[in-house]
């Protein structure tokens, strides 16, 4: 992220959920994003109860599951991705319960043996997360927090201490997927978020294009995009899927650029 605030140039963080749509297209999928301009990837560990998370990577979690995805699964889709590329970093994003019962300690070194680079744990606030964050450091990994409207300067302080690598702002209040952003509302959090914040601030939730994407990015450091690439995925025949979300990042990051 640092390289690219030196080039004037705003971050693309695409999710997609591991295993979605067919465990096979994963990895493919990734390097596709890679092609079309992402600068880190965000891969989805699936979950059979994803709060955070709209309808759409509800779908994608319950589809990865019936194939029996899982998160030792997710680290073997990382660890094939790092054959040929050992450059782009992989954040996996998720929930508190698999990292819990594969063990923190297990999972924090076979994440790092893998070649991941961050995780986002949904459910994993920071003042309960010293000894984590700490670990993980200790193995080259970043953690990275939620922010929201809603959170107070208290709590965006708190984060401030923890986090690492970057800080993704969840720019609505709801789930993934829902609603429409407001510009003005993002514009006033961000210079609070980085009186508290040194690491990069990503904005997500609700950026569909891009067009949205070029305008959250006059006011952060990254954008995030996924339940709109899910959908891509939803109306794409599978044999397509791989060549149509490199098309559809490649039009984000094109806007970025402009």
């Amino acid at each position: 992220m640092a390289a690219l605030a030196v080039n004037h140039k705003k971050g693309l963080i695409p999710f997609i959920t591991a295993g979605d749509p067919a465990p096979e297209l994963t990895v493919p999928l990734m390097h596709a994003l890679v092609e079309g301009g992402a600068d880190i990837i965000e891969l989805g560990v699936p979950f059979s109860d994803p709060m955070a998370d709209g309808p759409v990577i509800q779908r994608a979690s319950e589809r990865a599951l019936l194939q029996g995805v899982g998160l030792r699964d997710v680290l073997q889709f990382v660890r094939e991705f790092r054959t040929s590329n050992q450059l782009t970093p992989v954040v996996l994003m998720g929930y508190a319960n698999p990292i819990e019962r594969m063990g923190q300690n297990v999972f924090i070194s076979q994440a790092a043996e893998a070649g991941v680079d961050g995780v986002l744990v949904v459910d994993y606030p920071p003042e309960e997360c010293e000894d984590f964050t700490k670990n993980m450091r200790q193995h080259g990994m970043d953690t990275i927090f939620l922010l929201a409207p809603t959170s107070t300067d208290e709590r965006i302080e708190q984060v401030g201490k923890v986090a690492s690598g970057y800080v993704y702002y969840v720019s609505l209040k709801g789930v993934t997927g829902s609603g429409s952003l407001d510009l003005d509302a993002v514009a006033a959090m961000i210079p609070r978020i980085k009186k508290h914040v040194k690491v990069p601030v990503g904005v997500g939730f609700g950026i569909r294009d891009g067009a949205t994407a070029k305008a959250i990015s006059t006011v952060s450091d990254a954008v995030v995009i996924g339940s709109r690439i899910i959908q891509e995925l939803e109306n794409t025949p599978r044999e397509q899927a791989v060549a149509a979300v490199k098309t559809f990042i490649s039009g984000v990051r094109q806007a970025l650029d402009e």
